[in-house]
């Protein structure tokens, strides 16, 4: 069985990060339910961070990407599955996050299964998911997620109360699941299609 290409998008600014933290916890609940059903999986955690010059510069020259940034686009744009994680500045997505979906083709993640994850100080902005950050995903045709996920600060060292199981663990483990039931059910993806493959040589045409 062709194993399912996961990629793990994290606009975390610092390191260490609670959005890179939850972008792996994201990838590996998503991970665990597809081993689970017999499906492989390869997974990747792309940091934009590494490439942020890369992707301001893209935008100021009209879209012309490095070979680093080109090879990030290749990535995201040819997953079977894409986790994207971003930190909440102002209640909405970073502007590094949003950077990079502007130089994407607007086309490339039509029906792509997406995840989306969020962190921020507080509880009160984890409503930006719906109202902010599903409708930019939403906008680019991608197939995403009944279930998302918020970090607030406080999330990563809540215990379980009462009995009960901690609150964010079991939000990501439901949403991983979800998340990887979409991908199991679908056929691996090929390689993207060269957008220039059978367009004629111009040393050919001046010859003749």
């Amino acid at each position: 069985m062709t194993a399912r290409r996961i990629v793990a998008l994290s606009a975390g600014l610092s390191q260490p990060s609670s959005t890179r933290l939850l972008a792996d916890r994201l990838a590996e609940a998503t991970r665990a339910e597809l081993d689970g059903r017999g499906v492989p999986a390869e997974v990747r955690v792309v940091e934009l961070r590494d490439v942020a010059h890369d992707v301001i510069n893209a935008m100021l020259t009209g879209g012309v990407a490095s070979p680093a940034l080109t090879e990030v686009i290749d990535a995201v744009t040819g997953a079977d599955g894409l986790i994207a994680v971003t930190p909440l500045f102002t209640t909405t997505y970073s502007g590094l996050f949003k950077s990079f979906i502007d130089i994407l083709d607007k086309e490339s993640l039509t029906g792509v299964p997406v995840l989306l994850g969020a962190t921020g100080g507080t509880p009160r902005h984890s409503l930006a998911l719906e109202y902010s950050i599903r409708p930019l995903f939403t906008y680019l045709r991608a197939d995403v997620a009944t279930t998302s996920v918020f970090a607030a600060t406080d999330d990563w060292a809540a215990g379980s109360t009462a009995g009960e199981p901690s609150p964010l663990p079991t939000r990501i483990t439901r949403a991983g699941a979800e998340f990887a039931r979409t991908i199991a059910a679908r056929s691996a993806r090929g390689p993207a299609a060269d957008p220039f493959a059978g367009t004629p040589d111009f040393a050919d045409l001046l010859g003749n």
